[in-house]
């Protein structure tokens, strides 16, 4: 395994604890040092557990020297977006296969699970040919906070190999056994068509997303109930209730980044106009966490040395993850227009207070809430949306609360004597 960050440590545990022999080899000395400790440098639940069950099947090494007796190869390397665009970074991607080049040899198989641009396992399929071993495109479906079950058990397997090669295909099924006995569904196909399967996937959820929180602006000014919405239109077995959830958006390491690189992508192809709608649900996206800074500045009639408790950091819940956090960027935002703002999150203060050190950072709702004008809900934690109002009322003066996730029942928030304001909900 050539790269052990979120997506290349959580699949090495997975594969040792499925039976096979796993080398995750990384060029990060404490990160391997943490790992071979059966330490995760990230908070994925169950990680831990897998890491310290795998024995002697798994290890770590800073040297790819050490991964020269493995049949299979996965790339699982970070594809940032470039400094100086919207475009993909390849530069970890491309680093991996020359590093990989002088261990390959005929019988071995490389393959990426990387997001990637599409035409980029074309290209790399030349050189590892060159080396007598063969190419195939794997993409990964992993959804930060439940990763683990994902590897173990996904709901779709996408091998992307040139025509007529078998052997690749039959490696890859030795790789997921436990998950083909499983019957979990198997899509062979082309390198191009795989590496689309994720970009395509990632930008139709985004999409989706978007659309929901477009509704809820046409709500706010209409009058009309976004979540009553949702679940109307969810019923449409087209349509689905699934990411039709309405409020601060999305953000992490994946959906914002792919999205933008592959409209660029399409640009470069001179198809861009295919994608061109992608701008605006970026746009819709990035709106959506200027309206609960401006929720906020209403309902207190100014922001500037007013204290605004945030709960939440993370992009999402189950996670620590701040990468492009939505949450991170509001109280970026609350913190710019004069205010003063404590927060907290299960997981992810140590990783949040690097990047925004500005921050009163607690341990404890009650402690963020503490001398408060006004409580933000903007990652949706299972601790948040089960407050008690009641209980959160004896421990503040705070009398409003933007729901930015539209995750609490408004009514005993209202009934203990919050104004409740959601995002596109009366």
């Amino acid at each position: 395994m050539i790269g052990c960050g979120y997506l290349g440590a959580v699949h090495s545990a997975c594969l040792a604890r499925l039976g096979h022999e796993v080398v995750g080899v990384d060029v990060d000395e404490s990160k391997v040092a943490a790992l071979g400790a059966g330490r995760a440098t990230f908070h994925e639940p169950g990680l831990d557990d897998l890491l310290a069950a795998s024995g002697d099947r798994l290890r770590f090494s800073t040297s790819v020297g050490d991964a020269a007796d493995a049949r299979v190869h996965f790339i699982a390397v970070g594809t940032p977006q470039s400094r100086d665009g919207a475009a993909a970074d390849l530069s970890h991607v491309e680093a991996a296969v020359d590093g990989l080049l002088p261990v390959l040899g005929p019988g071995h198989l490389v393959v990426g699970k990387s997001t990637v641009p599409v035409g980029t396992a074309q290209r790399l399929a030349e050189r590892v040919e060159s080396r007598g071993a063969r190419l195939a495109w794997n993409p990964e479906f992993l959804r930060e906070g439940f990763a683990v079950a994902d590897t173990l058990r996904p709901d779709r397997l996408v091998y992307g190999v040139r025509g007529g090669d078998d052997e690749s295909v039959a490696l890859l099924d030795e790789v997921h056994a436990s998950a083909l006995a499983a019957g979990t569904p198997r899509i062979v196909t082309d390198f191009a068509t795989a590496e689309l399967v994720k970009t395509a996937a990632n930008a139709f959820l985004a999409t989706k997303i978007s659309f929901i929180n477009a509704m809820a602006e046409i709500a706010e000014v209409t009058g009309a109930d976004v979540a009553t919405l949702a679940d109307a239109i969810g019923l449409d077995e087209r349509i689905g209730r699934r990411f039709l959830n309405a409020g601060i958006g999305f953000g992490g390491g994946c959906l914002p980044k792919d999205i933008r690189a592959f409209r660029a992508r399409a640009v470069e192809l001179g198809v861009g106009e295919s994608l061109a709608f992608l701008d605006h649900v970026d746009q819709i996206n990035r709106r959506r966490r200027q309206r609960v800074v401006d929720l906020l500045d209403f309902e207190l009639g100014g922001l500037r040395g007013r204290r605004i408790a945030v709960l939440g950091l993370a992009f999402k819940p189950d996670s620590d993850d701040v990468r492009d956090s939505p949450a991170l960027e509001v109280a970026r935002r609350l913190t710019d227009a004069g205010a003063f703002v404590s927060a907290t999150d299960p997981e992810a203060v140590p990783t949040a207070r690097r990047l925004l050190p500005q921050l009163d950072y607690t341990e404890s709702v009650r402690e963020a809430v503490a001398g408060a004008d006004a409580i933000v809900v903007v990652t949706e934690w299972k601790a948040f949306r089960e407050l008690d109002p009641r209980e959160v009322a004896s421990w503040t003066d705070a009398r409003v609360i933007v729901d930015a996730r539209n995750c609490l029942d408004p009514a005993p928030w209202r009934a203990a004597g919050f104004t409740y304001r959601g995002l596109g909900r009366h």
